[in-house]
């Protein structure tokens, strides 16, 4: 593991998948094209991937062809849905019985694994053998929101390894511990995370978010201390993160992320809806970028969690290639920095425009 995380920015997950893996000479770190590989996407329901819940397949294509055209041969993609879904109809919804004949690798639904028992900092859980025998794990998160954690990302997607009955006592002992926990146990080789439309809030989708973003890192704790960030939290307002500072299992410390940009933010085209577009009559867009519009939504969400939205009253966040040159009131991101109240970054970080919008509310 390293402290670098790699972004794309782009509507094509295929050939940005693809470029991730080149910066992180993912060949490389696998060594041996004897080794076992086990994929692990996030199927938590079987859901599209436009509604901000599922891996994009595009994701497990690229990612499929990359290590067959790098000489790996043993590979699984494996997967367990929540509690009451049965992860057959995910795989069968978004392709997966076709990508396995096609690819020769094999598909394992993780309810149905054989399990053992392996305890962490107090909490034992039981772990499929699939994840447990792994040489090289690559997992596949969706950065999104979640109605209990808040955030879910790599650690949670660690889920999926579980059977039924510990994803039961994971919330019968409240999430946060139990998720640091089975971070402790299983670390994730490589994480490829689909940053694309994540949801806002919930981690079965239907308010997704366009970011047109994909990030790729090998220290899952770190990496999900940045990605809070990027949804407006601080490290420890997620509860499994704080656990993790506190249990000493990893860095949860954001600004050790060496951060590497492939490229730049492309405007978006997408017309939020449901709670984003409710947001986004905060806002006067021009020619806004994907990631720089996300930030600003999940910053406004934020705020209204606080109770502090409706103190904006009417007034307008100013956001977009638009506006450069000109002088808004509130703007966000380096395109606005002429504005009076201003956020610089390129993409500015939610984390960032939630402090900006607290400061001009409580000045008033």
């Amino acid at each position: 593991m390293d402290n670098r995380i790699f972004l794309i920015y782009g509507k094509d997950p295929g050939s940005m998948t693809k470029a991730l893996l080149e910066a992180e000479k993912a060949a490389d770190l696998i060594g041996d094209r004897g080794k076992r590989i086990v994929l692990k996407p996030n199927f938590v329901i079987a859901g599209d991937p436009s509604d901000g819940a599922t891996t994009h397949t595009e994701i497990t294509v690229a990612v499929l062809e990359y290590l067959k055209d790098n000489g790996f041969s043993d590979i699984a993609i494996a997967e367990g849905s929540w509690v009451g879904s049965r992860t057959e109809e995910a795989f069968r919804m978004l392709g997966y019985y076709r990508l396995a004949d096609r690819f020769g690798v094999e598909l394992i639904d993780t309810k149905k694994d054989r399990f053992r028992k392996v305890t962490s900092h107090g909490i034992t859980m039981e772990i499929c053998e699939t994840a447990l025998n792994a040489d090289f794990i690559i997992n596949m998160p969706v950065l999104k929101g979640h109605c209990q954690t808040l955030m879910t990302h790599s650690m949670k997607n660690l889920k999926g390894f579980l059977s039924d009955r510990s994803k039961r006592d994971f919330h019968r002992l409240g999430l946060m511990k139990p998720i640091a926990a089975i971070a402790d146990i299983i670390h994730p080789d490589l994480i490829i995370s689909d940053s694309i439309c994540g949801d806002l809030d919930f981690e079965e989708g239907g308010t997704p978010v366009e970011t047109n973003r994909m990030m790729a890192a090998t220290d899952s704790i770190l990496f999900d201390a940045y990605s809070a960030g990027l949804m407006g939290f601080q490290p420890d307002d997620i509860g499994y993160i704080k656990e993790a500072r506190e249990m000493g299992i990893g860095d949860t410390d954001p600004s050790h992320a060496e951060v590497i940009e492939l490229n730049k933010p492309v405007v978006s085209s997408a017309k939020p809806h449901g709670t984003a577009q409710r947001l986004a009559a905060y806002t006067a867009p021009d020619d806004a970028c994907s990631a720089c519009f996300a930030s600003l939504i999940h910053a406004l969400k934020r705020l209204d969690d606080e109770g502090l939205l409706r103190r904006l009253g009417s007034r307008k966040i100013a956001i977009g290639q638009g506006y450069k040159g000109k002088k808004p009131e509130i703007g966000v991101g380096v395109c606005c920095s002429g504005a009076e109240h201003s956020v610089k970054g390129c993409p500015a970080s939610a984390d960032d425009i939630l402090a900006m919008l607290r400061g001009l509310i409580e000045q008033e």
